[in-house]
């Protein structure tokens, strides 16, 4: 458990902390105008090792080899110039600290962080975090690495948890939920959607077997996988008779088998390590997914109706009509999948430079 502290007066600014993965959706940008909720779990906090918002630089005014250096490996439109690290909570996490009225930048419902730092120390005025809660945005606070540290606390220090503990005990994250949108009433007045969590998720997979694949074409298993991957792989991938095949693997499924070239497997939420088989019979590459997605993949769920006596709350979904479906196909979410792309290696392979470049190209709009 840690405290973090401001660098310039040692003032406490949170409540105790522990450790876990940073979420892959943390910098996702969903919809216009929905209503995100908060990114972190209150008590926890996670490390962001890139940097985040201004200055900014475009690419075409970076040295040569600085992206590599960077670990960013085909061209992106701009690079953050923002100091990378930072600590990101959950905004009723903070303590001692106030706005910064002045750096509410441009945003649409709230703060963006576009403009740096928004929250001081209240003891020594130091500009120490960004808090994010605007429309379309994840709602977090960004710690900066250059101007708080953190301390230990005394306390109970749990290990993670086991695989087999996570595959009994986790929480399952639905692939489709009610996405409130600003500027509607209160009440029921929801639009049902494919989760954003889903989406950011398929985003970070999705490039991940684009590598996997080596230019051939991939097959996943039928049913919900295929809905969530198997028209973007399909479209990005030539066609062909010799597939790759990839399955879910992880703690309490079955061996794979022989034959398998790719495996979709589980992170651990606290500590972002992924799964990998204990004896693997023959090299596959890995496919990460997080933990809540992986398991409703593995183990999908009916979204069964319950009975219920009484009155229902004016508040509360009901079944009667039934709920809305997504009206759509599934689409990964375009800024995480680039984001993962330009930071593996294999993007510089000459065909995955053409699907990369391919994807600014109107016929790929429709995938994302």
């Amino acid at each position: 458990m840690f405290v973090f502290v401001c660098a310039g007066c040692g003032a406490e600014l949170t409540i105790p902390l522990s450790q876990v993965s940073l979420p892959v959706h943390t910098r996702q940008q969903y919809g216009n105008g929905a209503q995100l909720p908060v990114l972190m779990e209150s008590g926890t906090f996670a490390v962001d090792p890139d940097p985040w918002g201004g200055p900014w630089r475009l690419w075409n005014e970076i040295d040569p080899g600085e992206g590599e250096a960077r670990g960013i490996y085909a061209p992106v439109h701009a690079l953050s110039d923002g100091t990378p690290g930072a600590s990101v909570i959950a905004p009723g996490d903070i303590r001692g600290t106030r706005l910064i009225p002045e750096k509410r930048g441009g945003a649409c419902c709230g703060l963006d962080g576009a403009e740096g730092p928004n929250m001081a120390c209240d003891a020594c005025d130091l500009p120490v975090a960004t808090r994010v809660d605007d429309c379309s945005l994840w709602q977090m606070v960004r710690l900066g690495s250059d101007v708080v540290y953190r301390v230990s606390v005394d306390g109970i220090h749990p290990a993670p948890l086991s695989w087999a503990k996570l595959a009994e005990k986790g929480e399952k994250t639905p692939p489709f939920e009610p996405i409130a949108t600003w500027g509607r009433r209160p009440g029921p007045n929801h639009d049902w959607s494919w989760s954003p969590q889903w989406e950011a998720a398929a985003g970070q997979a999705l490039a991940h077997l684009l590598i996997a694949s080596e230019g051939q074409p991939v097959k996943v298993p039928d049913g919900l996988t295929a809905n969530v991957f198997q028209r973007a792989l399909d479209a990005l991938l030539p066609a062909g008779t010799t597939k790759r095949r990839a399955v879910l693997a992880g703690p309490g499924q079955p061996s794979p088998g022989a034959g398998v070239d790719i495996l979709l497997v589980p992170v651990h939420p606290q500590t972002g390590r992924t799964w990998a088989p204990a004896d693997p019979t023959a090299p596959a590459y890995l496919v990460p997914l997080p933990l809540g997605v992986w398991l409703w993949l593995a183990s999908p769920e009916p979204n069964w109706p319950v009975p219920a006596s009484g009155r229902i709350a004016q508040d509360v979904l009901r079944d009667d009509p039934l709920p809305l479906l997504p009206t759509h196909p599934f689409r990964a979410d375009r800024g995480t999948f680039q984001h993962t792309l330009v930071r593996l290696p294999a993007v510089r392979s000459p065909w995955l430079r053409t699907i990369f470049a391919d994807l600014t190209q109107s016929t790929s709009a429709s995938l994302f």
